[in-house]
């Protein structure tokens, strides 16, 4: 099956095309769910720090670049996407704002230097990293920060990971989008 081309849908690099990681299997976030979802961070990206965990084509990051975002890290683990994401930061003249960390998760968060506004977290839907992932980027978010974990929609993430609180999930066909808060207090 041929890769999906994946392009930037909005900010100053609308249009601006991914390097496709050879070999790697991915499931990008589709134009139409990046959409909705910057749509509802609209006023929490301008000048953010970003975490983009299980990159793949670094499409959420460099999404969040685009739209006004100050930094991203992303964190992949396989070789060929890590490579793709470095390649689209420097095409799209980003490279000073973005850095990835080739690494498994959850381990790979030690490497990251947070702490960060906005974590996007986009597991393989059938990874069991997922949720031991979500459980332990609550100490990398900023106060006021948020967490955007993608998921199948047919899965219910936990209300409460460790130092979260859902606040609100989105469901677009397959897939659902849950948005986590840090507690207060915590």
């Amino acid at each position: 099956m041929p890769q999906t081309r994946v392009r930037v849908t909005g900010g100053a690099l609308r249009g601006f095309q991914l390097a496709e990681p050879g070999g790697a299997r991915l499931r990008p976030t589709s134009a139409r769910v990046r959409e909705a979802i910057f749509n509802v961070l609209a006023t929490r990206i301008e000048d953010a720090a970003v975490l983009d965990l299980f990159a793949g084509t670094g499409a959420l990051g460099i999404e969040a670049l685009s739209r006004g975002a100050g930094r991203a890290v992303f964190i992949e683990n396989h070789r060929s996407s890590a490579r793709a994401i470095v390649q689209s930061l420097a095409r799209a003249e980003m490279a000073e704002r973005g850095s990835v960390i080739r690494g498994a998760l959850p381990g790979a968060l030690d490497a990251a230097d947070g702490p960060f506004d906005l974590i996007f977290l986009d597991p393989p839907y059938d990874s069991e990293q997922g949720l031991p992932t979500l459980s332990a980027v609550g100490t990398l978010l900023a106060g006021g920060g948020l967490v955007v974990y993608e998921h199948r929609s047919r899965y219910n993430p936990p209300e409460r990971p460790l130092g979260l609180n859902l606040s609100d999930r989105r469901v677009y066909g397959d897939t659902a989008v849950a948005f986590f808060v840090a507690l207060e207090g915590e």
